[in-house]
């Protein structure tokens, strides 16, 4: 179930620093507290293959994202200690050292599990044991949220584990949603920075459209 036009749940996640201070971070309270934009993505596993690729992606974007007064989180259900081990691991050695933003450790999955974000193919109780048993990895996809200074969800996707992301389409994201902020037209398809924007009428889309 989609969660865009919805508050972000309000819960404390452990977290872990560049510097390998533990943290707990509340993304919704990082929005609303700091009057920013949050983009939280969230990744299978540390140590693996495409991973490390995104990761470096968003620490190459992220000044960028920092004009755009926009905080970037990454996620996984790894611990704070394997994390930490990642981000001492040199980039040439498929590490993430040089990575500067936070990284949620929702080992519990409590965030993730409310997202409906992880891999679970099917539970089963057993009667035998008294526990839930789980087919699938249950670690996350490759979901992004992207959270106003309100608090609210304006974007949300989610890929499959093999497929990386385009960070860039996340820059032109906050772009639009900026723009339809401040001006209050509306974004048409494949709009970037700088281009026209409509009104939400249908003049407006018929003058677009003869333009295009």
């Amino acid at each position: 179930m989609s969660l865009v036009g919805k508050k972000f749940p309000s819960i404390a996640v452990d977290a872990i620093s560049e510097m390998g201070d533990n943290l707990k971070i509340n993304i919704f309270d990082e929005a609303v507290n700091n009057n920013k934009k949050v983009l939280l993505f969230w990744y299978p596993k540390d140590f693996t293959f495409v991973c490390p690729t995104e990761l470096h992606a968003f620490q190459a974007a992220l000044p960028e994202f920092e004009k755009r007064n926009t905080i970037v989180i990454g996620a996984s259900c790894d611990t704070n200690e394997v994390h930490f081990a990642w981000l001492n691991t040199a980039k040439n050695n498929g590490g993430i050292e040089g990575v500067t933003y936070p990284i949620l450790a929702d080992t519990n999955r409590n965030l993730s599990n409310i997202l409906g974000i992880l891999d679970i193919d099917s539970t089963e109780y057993s009667e035998e044991t008294d526990s839930i048993i789980v087919e699938g990895s249950n670690v996350t996809f490759r979901a992004t949220y992207l959270i106003d200074e309100t608090g609210k969800i304006f974007h949300e996707s989610v890929n499959d584990m093999p497929l990386g992301r385009n960070v860039n389409e996340y820059l032109r994201m906050v772009d639009a949603y900026t723009h339809i902020q401040e001006k209050g037209e509306v974004c048409p398809a494949n709009w970037e920075a700088g281009k026209e924007a409509m009104s939400a009428d249908r003049n407006s889309t018929a003058e677009y459209l003869s333009m295009n």
